[in-house]
């Protein structure tokens, strides 16, 4: 398979397939721009079905089916939609709201054992909550349609804030089943996504004892340990930063570092599109090959959200390779491997500034793939499955 940081899709897809979902939400809290493809490497693949069967197990061992509460919420035609408990796509209605002024979307799991349920062609999230229901809410965007308030678990003010909760993300369409679980924006709830079709496939599954590990991975190193949220969720570091619990100049150190190395030799990055070679010219970072893009040099923030600077926009050049330096920026093998997608995990993540939250993330899991930053997709690293035929998706909520 292709890896996703050179197929001619962009992974922002589904970020703005969502678009009205950030509605009046606070600036932190808009998706993440790791979205999916949502498209086949194989033209001749065949065509998915018009509805997927969803299984949704819950092995938490920590929460009964009564105290799990599911949702599935996104966009299909550019309309803010739901899924509704029987499996039919409902829009998103400003009359949805209740008394107190959240709608109540909440999918109930069956009194025990599996939940079967059908998942029709849109793009979105599936949210789990555990003990307590989430807070949607259905707004207007700036055109006057409704819309819909997201949970973001990483703002304190968040009327979600104190709900434990997490979601997988998936595009489904007549190309098949594009999904990934995600740490991009914060850790709660361990998910493993499995997907039949073409083929049978696992990820996001984290071993035994992971989330724990996890949790005390991230608070053993001082300058992140305050994204621990008692045993609630860990904060990725690019929100952390947002909320005044990071350091906004915690990889300067490294940027310069990786600036001043460049200003002297090459680095070399391959995509799709061919070979870049770049040096750092002046105050930018610009590269030479089949295109010329140049870099500005990014802030702390810009890396851990791989924006800003290092914004990946989707025309073929200058976003894959603003992905792969994103990738390598965050795993800190810039220094260590001058010829980039470095591809061999056991270099990420070995200096002393890096993406500690990201390491935390592929330490406990089964496969060593997780979405700890935005581009983590590059070299095939991030829990991401897609089939162009697929008969089937199982969500499973795994053991605390």
């Amino acid at each position: 398979m292709t890896p996703r940081h050179q197929r001619t899709l962009g992974r922002r897809k589904l970020l703005f397939a969502l678009g009205g979902a950030a509605v009046a939400l606070p600036a932190a809290a808009t998706l993440a721009p790791h979205a999916l493809a949502g498209s086949s490497d194989d033209q001749a693949a065949p065509k998915a079905a018009g509805s997927l069967p969803l299984t949704v197990v819950n092995d938490s061992g920590s929460f009964g089916n009564g105290n799990v509460h599911l949702y599935i919420v996104g966009n299909q035609d550019g309309r803010q939609v739901r899924v509704t408990p029987d499996g039919t796509l409902a829009p998103i209605a400003l009359s949805d709201n209740g008394p107190d002024g959240f709608t109540d979307y909440a999918i109930s799991l069956a009194g025990s054992g599996e939940t079967r349920l059908s998942l029709p062609f849109m793009s979105g999230r599936i949210y789990v909550s555990l003990g307590a229901k989430l807070k949607f809410k259905a707004v207007a965007d700036g055109n006057g349609n409704a819309a819909l308030q997201y949970p973001a678990g990483w703002v304190a003010s968040d009327p979600n804030y104190g709900v434990l909760h997490d979601c997988a993300e998936f595009t489904y369409n007549s190309s098949g089943m594009f999904c990934n679980t995600t740490m991009v924006d914060m850790f709660s709830v361990p998910l493993s996504i499995r997907l039949t079709g073409a083929k049978d496939q696992t990820t996001g599954t984290v071993r035994a004892g992971g989330r724990a590990a996890a949790f005390e991975a991230v608070r053993q190193v001082e300058a992140f340990s305050r994204l621990v949220v008692d045993d609630t969720r860990i904060i990725a570091p690019g929100h952390g930063l947002d909320a005044g619990l990071f350091a906004k100049d915690y990889l300067a150190p490294y940027i310069d570092e990786v600036w001043s190395t460049y200003t002297g030799r090459d680095l070399t990055i391959t995509t799709n599109a061919g070979t870049f070679t770049g040096r750092v010219r002046g105050d930018r970072f610009t590269f030479d090959g089949p295109a010329q893009v140049s870099f500005g040099k990014p802030s702390t923030r810009d890396v851990l959200f791989c924006d800003g600077a290092l914004a990946a926009p989707n025309d073929g050049t200058t976003g894959p390779v603003a992905a792969v330096l994103g990738a390598g920026f965050n795993r800190s093998t810039l220094l260590s491997h001058p010829a980039q997608p470095t591809t061999d995990p056991g270099d990420f993540y070995r200096t002393e500034l890096t993406n500690h939250y990201s390491k935390a993330m592929h330490t406990v899991t089964e496969d060593g793939k997780a979405y700890g930053f935005a581009f983590d997709d590059v070299a095939d690293f991030a829990s991401y499955i897609q089939d162009t035929a697929p008969t089937g998706l199982r969500l499973t909520l795994t053991a605390f």
